[in-house]
């Protein structure tokens, strides 16, 4: 089986670039879009194995990204990153919905393992 594909949201461009960029070191096939309803979009188009969203976003949210990609695409593992304080407790509060909720900043080597480990 090939590399694992990963789907990023986050409307930030250089959280977005760095991501991909470690996520890439780290063996994944990986795809940024700039925000939720590009996600949707994205995951339209092909299986992707994770969902790496952040989630504050403007328009749809990573919260309500992730209920919506929970629905209509149940196989699709999904990760949230933060750097607010209060959206990680919102996150944390829907622990049936997501496998990890990661606060920014993280170092390249962090955002590899804890990925790695939720897609193991």
């Amino acid at each position: 089986m090939g590399a694992k594909t990963i789907l990023v949201a986050d409307d930030e461009p250089s959280v977005r670039e760095f991501v991909v960029r470690a996520l890439t070191y780290g063996g994944f096939t990986v795809t940024a879009v700039p925000d939720g309803n590009a996600a949707l979009e994205a995951l339209g188009q092909k299986k992707y194995d994770l969902l790496l969203t952040d989630i504050v976003m403007p328009d749809l949210d990573g919260i309500a990204l992730s209920l919506k990609v929970a629905k209509d695409f149940p196989s699709t593992k999904i990760v949230m990153m933060s750097g607010y304080a209060n959206q990680r407790q919102r996150a944390h509060n829907l622990d049936f919905l997501a496998h990890e909720v990661i606060s920014k900043p993280f170092t390249l080597d962090e955002i590899v393992k804890r990925i790695s480990a939720v897609l193991a």
